[in-house]
């Protein structure tokens, strides 16, 4: 590979260290009770911001506490994005066209397995709600990107720092895979 493919590779699977320093969604809910909002963010091992008082209100509607002790992709996943630096690092170094390949489609079908399982965790939670709950709502599913308005709370979510940072990662190397089989082809 080109000096330059190396160099797009190396940056790609640095800028996934990104997800260790920042949260990779964020979750954004306003109502007029909570004028200055509420938040909560999902990192690559834990979930932040203001996520007692989330599980509290979620209470009311019967949804289930959101335990991150529970969820087995937060220890796993920062384990994954460590290999992906590294093995990333290795074949800029290497500079193993494709090889480079096989770690876009691996970061490509990682990405979507995450949001495909973050969908599933979404779609848990909204939808077994407790029929015991003080209130009774229809069963709903959060949105992974946009806004949704839900009861007197308007949800907004999308990706944060960790996320971007993430999805850059992926066009970098996407670009350093472009550039590289064009050079070939000249």
């Amino acid at each position: 590979m080109k000096t330059s493919t190396r160099i797009l590779a190396a940056v790609a699977a640095l800028l996934l260290l990104a997800v260790y320093a920042f949260p990779l969604w964020r979750y954004d809910l306003g109502a007029p009770q909570y004028p200055e909002g509420l938040s909560m963010s999902i990192w690559v091992n834990k979930i932040g911001g203001q996520l007692p008082l989330v599980n509290q209100l979620n209470h009311y509607i019967g949804m289930q506490t959101i335990e991150p002790d529970s969820l087995v992709e937060l220890r796993w996943i920062p384990w994954i994005v460590a290999a992906m630096v590294a093995s990333g690092l290795v074949i800029a170094a290497i500079g193993r066209f494709s090889w480079l390949v096989g770690w876009f489609a691996t970061l490509a079908v990682l990405g979507l397995a995450g949001l495909a399982d973050f969908y599933w965790w979404l779609y848990d939670y909204g939808t077994n709600l407790s029929p015991d709950a003080p209130i009774k709502m229809p069963p709903f599913v959060p949105p992974i990107i946009g806004t949704k308005a839900l009861a007197n709370f308007e949800v907004t979510t999308h990706p944060d720092v960790g996320g971007v940072a993430a999805f850059l990662a992926g066009l970098l190397a996407l670009l350093a895979i472009v550039l590289e089989y064009r050079s070939r082809r000249a």
